[in-house]
């Protein structure tokens, strides 16, 4: 699928894959790829930046885990203004695909 789909989408997918619970960067570019049966490929250049702003305004918190004795990893997690914030993306997405489908198929109801 072409990078661009993504595009307008990504807080939302961001958000979604961090509702059961905290993930690492890595973590959330897999379960984004298993879920979307490997027709999403988030690269790191695309996420982590994403996932710095999502912080900033308040949907996403972080923290540092160690991993063995050296390595530390940063998880994040959904706070309640991200879950609120999911929820109407949610809705955006629903009214989006709608409106795509009535257009796209203008004689099936959705």
């Amino acid at each position: 699928m072409k990078a661009d789909a993504v595009r307008g989408h990504l807080d939302g997918l961001l958000l979604a894959v961090l509702e059961p619970g905290p993930l690492h960067g890595y973590a959330i570019i897999t379960s984004v790829m298993s879920r979307s049966g490997g027709a999403l490929e988030l690269r790191t250049g695309t996420i982590y930046p994403a996932l710095k702003r999502l912080e900033r305004l308040g949907m996403l918190a972080s923290r540092w885990e160690s991993v063995g004795e050296r390595r530390r990893r940063r998880c994040y997690r959904l706070t309640d203004f991200g879950r609120r914030s999911l929820a109407g993306e949610r809705a955006d997405w629903r009214d989006f695909t709608a409106a795509i489908g009535a257009v796209l198929n203008p004689g099936s109801k959705a």
